[in-house]
């Protein structure tokens, strides 16, 4: 029912401004995302390894206009997203030692690929309202909006099937082994590249209401985003236009990349999959990949917990957008108007 729902908010997000305008304008945006959460190697903001590629299709036109401006400042539009968000604690960082990386010890990982619709409200800062943007060229947006997005984070932990033969170990060299380090006839490998791991299906943490004997604690893959952001529109033709903008999302969980609180301890993991000792043993790897990040008590003082339930999940990304304004015959006059 509730992706029905989101289907059809797209649907009038979509179909509204073209019920009250002349025009519609498509723009095209590909962009490079950047995730801010719990995950991280630098010890900075800014994770320069974590960035991952984007698209967006936004559907933009301008409200009722009865004084005939070229464009309103307060104009709406929709926008339909896929980013691909994700970070490797275990990834090598060029230039750097092993010691230099502050988490790889903990060595989490994750890829999501969120899919989701968002509605925006966007102030366009021109200078002259009764002359063409064509003849202006240059002016800037601000933009917020209030979008619903749909991933569910993925780990590439195994060497095909999941399996505990198939598991990564973590070297103290910073390679990967197929078996732990210093087992005679171990060897070096490279992770495949499939990310097949469903993070969302596994107890990886402790807390409240989660653990419960017998039953895996449920994450909803839907999340809330608050996108603003701001750029700058260069019209090439009346119809044509190129634009770059800087924006950001911030999530209302932090559960985008599946860190947030403490290690499930080895008690909660096992009575989650009592009298299943397969799965228990999976589990613990899946919580914690590298065997270093907990010792399966409520201990901080063994290692960095596992995550900041207080530090909400963000991702920014730089787009570039190519417009086009479609012209329709005119409609039904409409007395909705800024």
């Amino acid at each position: 029912m509730l992706r029905g729902t989101i289907l059809s908010l797209t649907a009038a997000l979509v179909a509204l401004p073209s019920l009250a305008q002349r025009n519609l304008e498509i723009g095209v945006v590909a962009n490079v995302n950047h995730y801010h959460g719990d995950l991280g190697n630098y010890d900075a903001a800014m994770q320069w390894n974590g960035l991952r590629p984007g698209m967006q299709i936004t559907f933009r036109d301008f409200l009722n206009n009865p004084k005939r401006y070229v464009t309103r400042s307060l104009t709406a539009e929709a926008r339909l997203s896929w980013f691909r968000v994700g970070y490797d604690e275990r990834a090598m960082i060029s230039g750097k030692d092993v010691s230099e990386l502050k988490n790889y010890g903990r060595g989490l990982s994750f890829r999501n690929d969120l899919i989701g619709a968002s509605g925006h409200l966007v102030l366009n800062a021109y200078r002259e309202p009764y002359q063409p943007l064509f003849q202006q060229r240059f002016f800037m947006t601000f933009q917020i909006g209030l979008g619903v997005y749909h991933g569910r984070p993925k780990a590439d932990l195994f060497r095909g099937d999941v399996a505990i033969a198939n598991q990564y170990h973590s070297w103290s060299t910073g390679e990967l082994g197929d078996a732990p380090e210093g087992t005679p006839g171990a060897n070096v490998v490279q992770r495949d590249g499939k990310y097949e791991t469903d993070l969302y299906s596994w107890v990886t943490e402790g807390g409240a209401g989660r653990n419960e004997s017998g039953r895996t604690y449920r994450i909803s893959p839907w999340h809330i985003g608050v996108p603003m952001g701001m750029g700058i529109r260069y019209m090439l033709s009346k119809q044509l236009s190129l634009g770059m903008e800087f924006s950001y999302i911030m999530f209302t969980d932090d559960l985008i990349d599946d860190v947030s609180d403490r290690y499930a301890t080895f008690d909660e993991i096992d009575a989650t999959y009592v009298g299943d000792p397969v799965n228990q043993e999976l589990a613990r790897y899946i919580s914690d990949p590298t065997g270093r990040g907990t010792n399966g008590t409520i201990n901080p003082l063994y290692t960095s917990n596992r995550g900041n339930p207080g530090l909400l999940d963000s991702i920014s990304f730089l787009s570039v957008e190519v417009s086009y304004k479609f012209k329709r015959r005119p409609g039904r006059r409409s007395y909705v108007s800024i």
